[in-house]
């Protein structure tokens, strides 16, 4: 379950509701299904998978503080009734067991019961702590002044339970109700920066295109979210969620699939069983050789680690086979026929084989295997307030490779019109992956590298 809030513990409340509910389902089913001839094991397996895939595509996890109690009940019926199909489907590919209907009745009834009640007291007990210490609260603002803000505006006020501080209202035009303007429209940005505002709510109606185009850029760059307060006439994007306050309809920008648990963790269990068979089934015999044919050709560490951009830009240490001699221009990116590439530097990076210590960084956490590529901290510096969405890269980890390598935008960097080529194939990777994206990435990287790669120097 997740309840979005600015307190400490909030983005531990979904991971908490999952492990719990998979606790149940493995405690559970060897006390009810015992004598059934059940592989434990086999099942166990089986069940989570069914949970978690059944929990993605179902949005059963996608309970916000504003829900309602209705909504919540709905989705464990449905996760319940689609989850017992998929228990009774194990028992006819399991020759071994024996079906009975009572006891996995029984099983599913207690499991269900349990989830639903820790679930509604855990939405519930949040709800009265908004109420009783005014913690886990999100600081909020009106972008515009219209009937239907200033319905948001009282039902923020009439629900405490909801978790919302109203900061104020923002509009260019005239009013004559009492409520005070908080400011102009272009006074948002630096208001909702010093007052640490976490999500502002536009009224479309009292916008005009300029204003919401800024609004939106602005939320994106400086990692507020946005919503829209739609008026009768508007017509609803595909690219819009909609929400109801209870009677007021919003609209959000939809999320990436990253913003998803179970994305991030299939994709970062993706990546450590990726990168750790690379790390025993390669690295371990030819980082030996590689070593030694470096230090034959020129003197120096065999590694070459350079700080990089990575999550939330945080940087790390990027590792690399050195493909150049020891040089003080660390931070000047390698152009074509670049004197301090080596012989063996040459052969390495027109394979991408210098990258294939990154794979240690995929293992640690500071990379995925597919992802935006990392850049310095000079390019960051130079392309974050030139290309506006170029923070948005930055929401995830840096990859080895990525859609932008496989479709031709990488090597050197020689104008702005290079990087938002990039940029723009970060953004749709960001925006549109999966796991089958991945691997058809991975498995282009690869063709690359034996067909050969131009821009690879």
């Amino acid at each position: 379950m997740i309840l979005s809030g600015k307190g400490r513990y909030s983005k531990y409340l979904r991971p908490i509701s999952i492990v719990f509910d998979m606790l149940v389902i493995l405690l559970l089913f060897p006390v009810f299904l015992d004598g059934l001839g059940l592989n434990y094991v086999h099942f166990g397996l089986y069940q989570v998978a069914c949970w978690a895939i059944m929990s993605y595509f179902s949005g059963f996890y996608e309970v916000y503080r504003y829900s309602m109690l209705v909504g919540i009940l709905s989705k464990i019926i449905k996760q319940g009734i689609i989850f017992l199909l998929t228990t009774v489907a194990f028992f006819p590919f399991a020759k071994q067991t024996v079906f009975s209907g009572e006891l996995v009745a029984l099983y599913l009834l207690v499991t269900f019961c349990a989830i639903g009640v820790f679930k509604i007291v855990l939405f519930y007990y949040l709800k009265y702590y908004r109420i009783s210490t005014g913690s886990n609260r999100r600081n909020v603002i009106i972008a515009g002044y219209t009937a239907e803000a200033i319905k948001l505006r009282e039902l923020f006020k009439d629900r405490p339970d909801y978790g919302y501080n109203f900061l104020g209202y923002f509009t260019d035009k005239k009013h004559n109700d009492t409520d005070p303007i908080t400011g102009r429209m272009s006074e948002i940005a630096d208001f909702a920066l010093a007052q640490n505002v976490d999500e502002i709510y536009c009224s479309l109606s009292d916008l005009s295109n300029t204003q919401l185009k800024n609004l939106v850029s602005f939320a994106e760059a400086n990692k507020k979210t946005i919503k829209f307060i739609p008026d009768a006439r508007e017509i609803f994007s595909k690219n819009l969620r909609v929400d109801y306050y209870e009677s007021v309809p919003l609209l959000s920008m939809q999320k990436t699939p990253f913003d998803e648990p179970l994305a991030k963790f299939s994709k970062r269990l993706f990546d450590i069983v990726f990168s750790s068979l690379v790390i025993l089934l390669l690295l371990s015999w030819l980082t030996p050789i590689l070593a030694l044919l470096i230090r034959l050709e020129s003197k120096g560490a065999v590694f070459f680690k350079q700080s990089r951009a990575g999550l939330n830009e945080e940087h790390f240490y990027c590792y690399k086979f050195r493909s150049m001699q020891i040089n003080s221009s660390t931070e000047q990116l390698a152009v074509k026929n670049d004197p301090r590439v080596t012989r063996i530097g040459k052969f390495i990076r027109k394979t991408s084989i210098d990258e294939l210590p990154q794979f240690l960084n995929v293992f640690k956490g500071d990379m995925s295997v597919v992802g935006p590529r990392p850049h310095i901290g000079l390019i960051n510096d130079t392309y974050s307030n030139k290309i506006k969405k170029y923070v948005i890269r930055h929401r995830v980890k840096p990859g080895i490779t990525g859609l932008a390598q496989v479709r031709g935008a990488r090597g050197e960097i020689s104008t702005d019109e290079d990087m938002i080529f990039r940029i723009k194939y970060d953004v749709f990777y960001i925006e549109n992956w999966s796991l089958l994206l991945d691997v058809q990435i991975i498995i282009q990287t690869v063709i690359n590298i034996f067909t050969g790669d131009e821009q690879a120097y």
